[in-house]
């Protein structure tokens, strides 16, 4: 593990492989240790850097202040690239950190050479779906519900309520012991997540963004998460899909060899 200092923070990473750098970014509850699966045959072609986003482990946070927000997340990994050799990378991000990759490649696409966003968190708006939601987003008010009762002392029953929800009933109680250690090591960071203000993607937001970018689905994945994933390719420019057809959102995780091979196909083309 190295850090470097961005933002006035010491910002945890590993660094494997020579080659191309590409630059990983986890999603909600998770860190760096997340990529694990897929460092091994993406190390071989690249250099692959895996963060881990600020308040996230290694740090140890007890959820109060601030700093744990989508725009300060963004704003991290922007300075992050820009500390590095000075050479185009390539971004990849799942999830939440899916979101944080989209905004920074919006905002600093001078940084990079290719996008891959594996089931980008966050939601539309009806510029982008019309299955976008009406109102407010039922979303945010799932994750203050986990979050109240994480920051409650129910800690397992926290990640319980968000694990079900990503992946169905039970899934929390079918997850080995290691990966439940991972989202127990972050389970604070869900307090800053629920307070952040995270806006839609919207049909503007996807035409921005003209870098080559690969969205990656997992075949058994429904809900919003697909949806977003289904608005955003069909609008952005320079898009094309891959789907993993026997994994869910967690799909490095599920078929890492899979996830693997889409994604250095697309990066080496």
């Amino acid at each position: 593990m190295q850090t470097l200092h961005v933002n006035g923070y010491d910002m945890a990473y590993l660094d494997v492989g020579e080659g191309p750098t590409l630059v990983c970014v986890h999603g909600s509850l998770c860190d760096f240790r997340i990529w694990s699966p897929v460092l091994g045959p993406l190390s071989k072609q690249h250099r692959v850097i895996a963060v881990s986003l600020r308040h996230c482990f290694p740090e140890v946070w007890n959820g109060e202040g601030g700093g744990y927000s989508i725009d300060q997340h963004i704003a991290d990994v922007i300075a992050f690239i820009d500390k590095l050799d000075g050479k185009l990378v390539d971004l990849m991000g799942h999830s939440r950190g899916g979101h944080v990759s989209f905004r920074v490649a919006q905002k600093r696409p001078d940084l990079l050479r290719k996008l891959v966003l594996a089931e980008p968190g966050g939601e539309p708006d009806k510029s982008l779906s019309d299955d976008a939601p009406d109102g407010p987003s039922p979303l945010a008010k799932r994750f203050g519900t986990f979050a109240d009762t994480i920051k409650g002392g129910d800690v397992d029953g926290g990640l319980q309520m968000f694990m079900d929800m990503l992946e169905g009933p039970g899934a929390w109680n079918r997850l080995p012991a290691v990966p439940k250690q991972l989202l127990r090591d972050n389970a604070m960071t869900m307090i800053g997540q629920a307070r952040e203000i995270r806006r839609p993607y919207s049909l503007a937001d996807a035409q921005s963004v003209t870098l080559p970018t690969l969205l990656i689905g997992g075949g058994r994945t429904k809900g919003m998460i697909r949806i977003v994933l289904d608005a955003l390719a069909a609008n952005m420019p320079d898009a094309q899909v891959a789907m993993i057809e026997r994994a869910s959102h967690p799909m490095f995780e599920q078929q890492p060899q899979e996830y693997a091979r889409v994604v250095l196909e697309f990066l080496n083309a």
